[in-house]
């Protein structure tokens, strides 16, 4: 099986899905010439012509509102938000239009439109270049929010995302891209609202997704030599979301801790939180806990950005309080780190 980037895990899944149906087409900022601000949209545009990849100025509400307009007349758009920063521009065309039309039209209008966009820190851009915001989009009805951790989950997720009849936001994580793994060359999907659990263990549940899930990885993998057994999920999914195989996972573990990118403060981890206590507070031998990213705008310094992510050793010494039962404080409120 070949091993490629991440990227070019997403440039296969395009070119595929562009090559079995003619209404696929690509439409943003530099994603023709420049062939996609991470090489996602290379050679594209000399295999499709530019009526199928669409250079854009600099307007992410129009992007969004071509895209969802296309959609609504039986083409599928895959629209490319450079960062999903920029997408904060278009989030009346997001929320409002593309978001509802499915809804307020009794099912009359479909909106098959991707919204593909790079998030996170770690490369020192700055509090306005650096963020996670996939909390904005799960929290509205009417989107599917899909996030693919490893080259192969990218390709096979990406395809069922163009595929799909609703909207769907895609959220990659740049320091991914470069990241290489096993694809297959043929035609594969991955089914949207499944999760998947990419190591087994029996002493605590780790739940994550996208960059995360390689940190609660090499957690599990430090655990390991102290005789802790754990268990990663990848959410792959965060709307919808597989709440059965992490109900299931933590009825054998006993033991909860969630590791996201994002803010704490209503995040993805809440949203976890919230499923785990309805459908499995009886199983549970301790608070659920969370790693997320310190709740303050990223610092563009190198040692303070690092300082507020999450990293593996956050997660062991989360881990190792939580088993220890001594991950309270006085009060009785479970520590967030």
């Amino acid at each position: 099986m070949p091993v490629i980037y991440y990227r070019q895990a997403l440039n296969q899944a395009l070119r595929e899905e562009m090559r079995r149906d003619e209404n696929v087409f690509i439409i943003g900022e530099e994603v023709a010439q420049y062939q996609g601000a991470y090489r996602v949209t290379e050679d594209l545009l000399e295999e499709f012509g530019d009526r199928r990849v669409r250079d854009t100025p600099i307007s992410e509400e129009v992007i969004a509102g071509i895209g969802t307009g296309a959609a609504m007349v039986g083409l599928r758009p895959v629209v490319e938000m450079m960062t999903v920063n920029f997408a904060l521009l278009a989030m009346d065309q997001i929320v409002n239009h593309a978001a509802k039309l499915r809804y307020m039209s009794g099912g009359q209008i479909k909106v098959p439109m991707v919204i593909r966009a790079p998030e996170g820190a770690g490369m020192q851009l700055g509090a306005q270049h650096s963020q996670n915001l996939e909390a904005w989009f799960v929290h509205v009805p009417g989107l599917k929010v899909v996030t693919a951790s490893t080259p192969y989950d990218a390709k096979g997720l990406l395809k069922s995302a163009i595929r799909d009849d609703s909207p769907v936001i895609f959220l990659e994580h740049a320091l991914l891209y470069t990241m290489r793994g096993d694809v297959p060359e043929e035609d594969y999907t991955l089914p949207i609202g499944l999760s998947d659990v990419k190591r087994t263990g029996d002493d605590v549940t780790i739940i994550s997704y996208l960059r995360m899930l390689h940190v609660a990885i090499s957690a599990a993998n430090a655990l390991e030599k102290r005789g802790i057994s754990a268990e990663v999920i990848d959410l792959r999914t965060l709307r919808p979301m597989d709440i059965s195989t992490i109900v299931e996972s933590v009825k054998k573990t006993k033991h909860a801790i969630i590791v996201e990118e994002d803010w704490p403060q209503c995040g993805i981890g809440a949203q976890v939180v919230d499923q785990l206590q309805f459908h499995a507070f009886d199983y549970l031998d301790a608070p659920i806990m969370r790693v997320a990213l310190a709740d303050t705008p990223m610092p563009y310094s190198r040692e303070l950005e690092q300082s507020a992510l999450p990293n593996a050793d956050k997660v062991v010494a989360t881990v190792a309080a939580l088993l220890k039962g001594t991950a309270r404080v006085p009060g009785g409120i479970a520590v967030s780190i």
